[in-house]
């Protein structure tokens, strides 16, 4: 399975690829064997909120090369390739995006106004819910036994 990820065209697609071929020895399209050891995937990934990038490592797998393997690569290998990559998302909130006009300041001012007034109001409905209920009168405890 190792080499077959170095054909890939894009490499980026490598965790992609890795996990449709074992769904597809599971389903049972072709024949494969899980070896002991691992080999590195060639995508790059980056953990949230830094630019620190870090690679994964897989188990690797053995298989037997046939015309229906084949077509199934080329098939899987299309669909990679034409699947659209993810973007980065959306702008961070910094005051150089703002300066820039990367960030509607008024839109995020708005969402900012609409935050603040349903955080105010389910804090008054909180209170007056306790108020109601502090000024009901407990009823008062019954004797049970008698004098």
């Amino acid at each position: 399975m190792s080499e077959q990820v170095q054909k890939l065209s894009t490499p980026q697609q490598s965790d992609a690829f890795v996990k449709r071929f074992r769904d597809a020895v599971r389903e049972g399209e072709f024949d494969a064997i899980d070896l002991p050891e691992r080999f590195t995937l060639p995508k790059k990934f980056k953990r949230r909120g830094s630019d620190e990038t870090y690679e994964k490592d897989m188990k690797d797998m053995v298989f037997e090369t046939s015309s229906k393997f084949d077509k199934w690569f080329e098939g899987v290998e299309k669909e990679l390739a034409a699947a659209p990559t993810r973007s980065r998302g959306k702008p961070r909130l910094t005051l150089e995006n703002l300066e820039e006009g990367v960030l509607d300041f008024k839109a995020l001012a708005e969402e900012t106004r609409r935050k603040l007034q349903n955080s105010y109001a389910k804090g008054q409905n909180l209170g007056n819910s306790r108020k109601s209920k502090a000024a009901a009168p407990k009823p008062r405890a019954k004797r049970t036994t008698k004098k």
